[in-house]
């Protein structure tokens, strides 16, 4: 089958169209013909070695995908039927293999590029805002990263969820895409102080900080939580993890949580689903959209993981067998 195909893993990894042997499903998987796949920071990482899931060459990066069951040797799942899914790699790929665990129904109306970005960064941004941060109505959000695909979950749900919604971005273009997401201020760091302008927005201190970002950025937004406030990990787009000192969540009786989304998806597939019921809810309620802005085929692939190096990506980009 074609598949955008990394033959070696490491910084001078890459992706070119070529060839693997078509998946066959086993007990408890599911076939599926890829419509489209999502992609991700992680997929960068993957081909660079540098994932904490790191398989073995020649493989497919792409963790998520949308369309059409093929086999299932699933009982909830059968041939014809339309899902969403996530998986450890290969789906930048005309077939994928995924475990049940890992595949959710999507809704009928839904195409199947917004189901193929639904799985991963709005999965990771509704367990953390649910599960690990549990953000309330009311409460002020600040989302670094607010224009890559996960910060831009971040801000649709955060929003939905009834929360003040703050954006982090390094540029104009991004800072729009942010407010049109639905938040109602923005922070430029690339001009302005991130704990300045967050004193000002939010002189009480924020309650919760969602992190795709790292370095810097990560300890000046703790620095600006308030009593109790909790600073979600998601992820070091910026390639620098932070440290932060131990003594800073002590005065605060504020947390640092971390979010592993892949993992809770494995370990609680059940929870998970119903997150996926939640957002294809949102969607359909015009709550929640994914913002597509670029649609690739698989020869493709190294351009679109060249632009994810270089952080130019506003949204969200997808592959198209």
């Amino acid at each position: 089958m074609r598949a955008a195909v990394c033959d070696r893993a490491g910084e001078a990894g890459g992706v070119s169209p070529g060839e693997l042997p078509a998946p066959v499903a086993g007990p408890g998987q599911v076939e599926i013909a890829v419509a489209a796949a999502g992609v991700n920071f992680p997929d960068l990482l993957m081909v660079r070695g540098v994932y904490q899931f790191r398989p073995d060459p020649p493989f497919a990066p792409g963790l998520e995908v949308a369309g059409t069951v093929v086999a299932s040797q699933d009982d909830r799942f059968a041939a014809g039927d339309r899902v969403m899914a996530f998986v450890n790699h290969g789906g930048w790929a005309e077939r994928v293999v995924v475990d049940a665990a890992g595949v959710a129904p999507m809704p009928d109306a839904m195409p199947f590029e917004v189901g193929a970005v639904m799985p991963v960064v709005y999965g990771t941004a509704i367990h953390a805002l649910v599960d690990r941060t549990r953000l309330e109505h009311g409460e002020t959000l600040v989302v670094l990263g607010a224009a890559g695909g996960v910060g831009m979950a971040a801000v649709q749900i955060g929003r939905t969820m009834g929360a003040r919604v703050i954006a982090v971005v390094s540029s104009e273009e991004k800072a729009e895409a942010a407010m049109a997401s639905g938040a109602e201020a923005v922070v430029r760091y690339d001009r302005e102080d991130l704990r300045d302008r967050l004193r000002l927005l939010a002189p009480p201190g924020v309650d919760v900080v969602f992190d795709a970002v790292g370095g810097d950025a990560t300890e000046a937004a703790f620095r600006s939580l308030g009593w109790g406030g909790r600073l979600a990990v998601i992820g070091f787009a910026s390639g620098s993890i932070a440290s932060i000192p131990a003594n800073l969540p002590l005065l605060k009786g504020s947390s640092l949580v971390g979010v592993f989304w892949g993992r809770f998806a494995q370990l609680e597939p059940d929870a998970n689903r119903a997150h996926f019921a939640t957002l294809g809810e949102w969607w359909g309620a015009g709550s929640i959209a994914p913002q597509i802005t670029g649609r690739h085929g698989l020869d493709e692939a190294g351009t679109v993981l060249r632009r994810l190096g270089e952080r130019s990506v506003v949204g969200k980009l997808v592959i198209v067998p």
